[in-house]
């Protein structure tokens, strides 16, 4: 009697998520009151008969837009209407996964006219997930662990331990591109290498100092966020890879900066000859706004889409005026949305924002290498 009735809370809970999910598209994009209940008829029935319902294209498409409206910790929700929504439902084997990836990445690249895309593959069925992407991100550099430290990106090392466990090897330099891991069906993971031609990387220069003197420093164009699930109607996506472009500070103020990522201040510091002995000759200040000076040129050398954090908050505002006129509510989670820059420099800092779920959004899900 217990799991009848739990069964039937669950059948009628995500009846509740689709409704207020399709009435809220519909209404959006000008669709007859009629048009969304006559489709609320097709899901009620095929839920009742089957324990959950499918999206049309036109609803993940117009979902997907609006979890980038909602996302809580994103200042880039401007562009939101602009998101690319590819459909990959179908893929189920892991080759074909990772051919729809490779699809993604050169899409999104485009030549360094960074194009904001989404690719979404099949629903999760209770707790099967069809597909699963193990990178947080598509394109990131590998971390290895030495009895020196860590040689490229700390962030990455317990990810790169499980690619080296699954046979991927790495050259073991700092700035090694991770290969794709792809699973399906709870089957035993997969790698596959990303062709070089499609990594678009960009190296690092400042336009007056040499503030790197030798040492090679380069990001990647394009932060493809992969590990996310995306979550609409009651229906939840475990793979559903989505990109924008950087914020410069994003690379310039925490890739490259922060001490337990690349750490790179103490080096621009010392080659911009500051004075490191006291907090007090605000070196690490001089030493970020050259280091983020150096990421804003070198992109727009290369051609390749960034934006700076002034002209983002610029944006953000843009943003909040345009939900204010349809008559939304903007909410936010602040410490994320200030820059990691001179933030008292923008409006951001001087607002509030109420960090709530509003659906449909991305979820943080538990990454399948760390038990």
């Amino acid at each position: 009697m217990q799991s009848t009735n739990t069964e039937a809370l669950k059948t009628e809970r995500l009846i509740s998520e689709a409704e207020a999910f399709i009435r809220q598209v519909y209404a959006e994009l000008s669709r007859p009151p009629a048009a969304a209940e006559e489709r609320l008829r097709d899901i009620r029935g095929e839920i009742r008969e089957t324990g959950h319902y499918t999206h049309t294209f036109e609803e993940i498409a117009y979902g997907a837009k609006m979890a980038w409206r909602n996302a809580n910790r994103c200042i880039g929700r401007l562009f939101w209407n602009r998101l690319h929504v590819i459909d990959a439902r179908h893929c189920r084997t892991e080759d074909d996964v990772y051919e729809a990836l490779l699809h993604h990445i050169e899409y999104a690249t485009n030549g360094g006219e960074i194009r904001p895309v989404i690719t979404v593959f099949a629903p999760a069925a209770g707790e099967r997930e069809p597909v699963r992407i193990w990178n947080h991100q598509l394109i990131r550099y590998a971390g290895y662990k030495t009895g020196d430290g860590v040689v490229g990106d700390p962030a990455s090392v317990s990810f790169t331990e499980a690619c080296r466990e699954l046979g991927w090897r790495g050259a073991g330099t700092p700035f090694d591109i991770l290969p794709l891991v792809v699973q399906s069906d709870g089957r035993k993971p997969r790698w596959y290498p990303i062709p070089d031609e499609l990594v678009l990387e960009v190296p690092l220069s400042h336009p007056q100092y040499d503030i790197f003197q030798g040492t090679e420093v380069k990001w990647y164009a394009v932060p493809i966020i992969s590990d996310m699930g995306l979550v609409m109607g009651g229906i939840r996506y475990p793979a559903a890879p989505f990109n924008g472009w950087y914020m410069g500070t994003e690379i310039g103020a925490r890739n490259l900066a922060d001490e337990f990522r690349y750490n790179l201040l103490p080096l621009v510091a010392r080659n911009l000859k500051l004075d490191t002995s006291s907090n007090a000759s605000l070196w690490k200040d001089r030493a970020l706004v050259e280091l983020n000076a150096a990421v804003l040129h070198s992109f727009k050398k290369r051609g390749v889409s960034i934006v700076d954090h002034h002209t983002a908050a610029q944006q953000f505002k843009m943003f909040e005026k345009n939900e204010r006129r349809a008559g939304r509510e903007v909410t936010g989670r602040w410490s994320w949305l200030i820059p990691p820059l001179s933030p008292a420099a923008t409006d951001i800092f001087h607002s509030s924002y109420e960090d709530r779920e509003v659906w449909p959004g991305f979820v943080y899900q538990r990454r399948p290498y760390e038990q």
